[in-house]
């Protein structure tokens, strides 16, 4: 048997660097496919797998986090009018729905349509969106009208909700007014809400986004 050799000084340097090397890949490996949303398209946005806790204490039983899906309808033969319009429209709703999956656990099934004949965009608690006008192809849009498929605007509960213009749910309105003071309200009307309702594509901004996500939740919990 030959006599073990006993590595060097500067042979165990370069084996500790390799060893903490890979075990920094590998932890970032793993911290971004945690984190990130994963964009399956086009026509398909999907985020990573999330378990969300059934209870905050006991067994630690978890329970997987609902998803928003969505799919594009589209011809059999795209004219280069339809082609232009699916790929604005898949890059606004890959954008918006992994958004809602990155922040809430809402879950809902959209099939999508261009329609050239919609001034502008409209979403219906049936779980479709229409886009027509291209200046709405764009994720605020899309996160706009994905709230009208969950119920914004759409629901029974909205109707008994927002009775005298103004959302009288719990857990919207404490959520508002952390974001923006002890005085804040938020206001409902003609279908849609505000503040963060993003009824105009200058109230867009990626806060904003993330505030609308939020609230659209709390609204599901409040019984949207």
């Amino acid at each position: 048997m030959s006599p073990r050799r006993t590595p060097k000084p500067a042979e165990r340097t370069a084996v500790l660097r390799r060893d903490r090397r890979d075990r920094t890949v590998i932890a970032t490996l793993a911290a971004a496919t945690l984190a990130g949303a994963v964009l399956a398209g086009p026509g398909i946005a999907q985020a990573t797998e999330r378990a969300l806790p059934r209870a905050a204490s006991g067994s630690q039983e978890q329970v997987a986090a609902a998803t928003i899906t969505w799919t594009l309808e589209r011809a059999s033969n795209p004219t280069q009018d339809q082609l232009t319009a699916y790929g604005l429209i898949t890059t606004a709703m890959n954008a918006a729905v992994a958004r809602y999956n990155n922040i809430s656990d809402l879950g809902k099934s959209i099939t999508v349509r261009y329609d050239p004949g919609v001034p502008t965009a409209d979403g219906n608690i049936n779980g479709t969106i229409r886009f027509g006008n291209r200046g709405y192809m764009t994720e605020r849009t899309a996160l706009h009208e994905i709230a009208h498929t969950i119920g914004v605007g759409t629901s029974g509960g909205w109707s008994s909700l927002t009775n005298g213009g103004t959302w009288r749910g719990a857990e919207a309105t404490a959520l508002v007014k952390r974001f923006d003071g002890s005085g804040a309200t938020l206001s409902a009307g003609g279908g849609h809400f505000w503040p963060y309702g993003l009824n105009y594509e200058n109230e867009f901004s990626n806060t904003a986004g993330d505030r609308h996500v939020q609230i659209v939740a709390a609204m599901v919990r409040d019984g949207l």
